[in-house]
């Protein structure tokens, strides 16, 4: 496999936002910010109100990057094996023959997630940490390309189990949709958009493979990330937080916004690709105190308030 330099990162990147755009209309942010997540081999978490387009986004996505997509749609009888795979009784061979979930492949679509029991999202922890399932007594290997899209109903809908603080914190970056815009959904009504495209096959993984290893490449000032750490630290020592950002936190912030600077043709990271891609990483991994959420204080403010009081130190490009 060859690694691609930045420049063909980002033609390829901006080529692929754009066939996105053509189906997934209106929001050019959200689909920036899940392709930055793919890019860094990283799960993504979509939350909103049934019915904005949040799988749509992920099937589409998947798609354009040549993955298998395959899909579970959640629901509280699901069981793990459902999605990890089972052994099945094959009478011609008289023996236990092992059936792959849907887990194998390279881009999962978890639809709903929260509407699946604990059990069963616990389910996925090892895949989203290791890359791998154990199942049966045996480990099964995941594909390199492996990564999770979820959606999710917010969390106080009805028929919903909460996610878990560890299992958010195994996604790269939750994204909220929001309502269309009136042009779009007119976009929609017409039918605009409406065919899928067609699994790029191998040729697509093996280019997006090349795409995430030019990530790295990207360079990281140590000004820069001495900021990425006084910011996830603030969190840690926040009164008005009754839970801080990991040091996964810290690191999905560190790669997403290398990404970030990649898509958009550097090879170096500027403190506005950080600050832009801070909400998205950070939002879901931080809880507020009850008595700051009681006093109408939103995850999305407090990020805000903590950029505004933190200084880049020193930076120099």
């Amino acid at each position: 496999m060859s690694t691609a330099s930045v420049g063909e990162l980002s033609a390829w990147a901006h080529d692929v936002i754009a066939r996105v755009e053509e189906r997934f209309f209106g929001n050019a942010r959200a689909v920036e910010l899940s392709l930055a997540a793919l890019l860094c081999r990283g799960h993504l978490l979509i939350e909103d109100f049934p019915g904005t387009g949040k799988s749509l986004l992920a099937r589409v996505l998947a798609a354009e990057l040549g993955g298998r997509m395959k899909q579970v749609q959640c629901t509280p009888d699901l069981m793990p094996s459902d999605i990890l795979g089972v052994s099945i009784y094959d009478p011609r061979r008289e023996e236990l023959v092992f059936k792959e979930g849907p887990i194998m492949s390279d881009f999962l679509l978890v639809d709903e997630i929260n509407r699946a029991t604990p059990r069963t999202q616990s389910a996925l922890l090892e895949a989203m940490a290791e890359g791998q399932v154990s199942v049966e007594g045996r480990s099964l290997r995941l594909p390199d390309s492996f990564a999770i899209v979820a959606t999710q109903s917010p969390a106080d809908s009805e028929g919903t189990f909460p996610l878990p603080e560890v299992q958010k914190d195994r996604f790269f970056l939750t994204l909220t949709l929001g309502y269309p815009s009136p042009e779009t959904e007119r976009r929609i009504l017409v039918g605009e958009g409406s065919e899928l495209p067609t699994d790029g096959g191998n040729e697509g993984r093996e280019r997006l493979l090349a795409m995430q290893e030019a990530v790295l490449s990207v360079h990281v000032t140590e000004g820069l990330a001495r900021y990425i750490m006084a910011v996830v630290g603030r969190t840690r020592t926040d009164s008005r937080l009754a839970l801080g950002v990991s040091p996964r936190g810290s690191l999905a912030l560190y790669k997403g916004s290398q990404a970030l600077a990649a898509i958009r043709g550097r090879d170096y990271v500027i403190p506005e690709d950080v600050k832009e891609i801070v909400p998205a990483v950070l939002a879901s991994r931080i809880l507020l105190t009850a008595e700051r959420a009681g006093e109408g204080m939103s995850r999305e403010g407090y990020l805000e308030e903590l950029l505004a009081s933190v200084e880049v130190p020193g930076y120099e490009r």
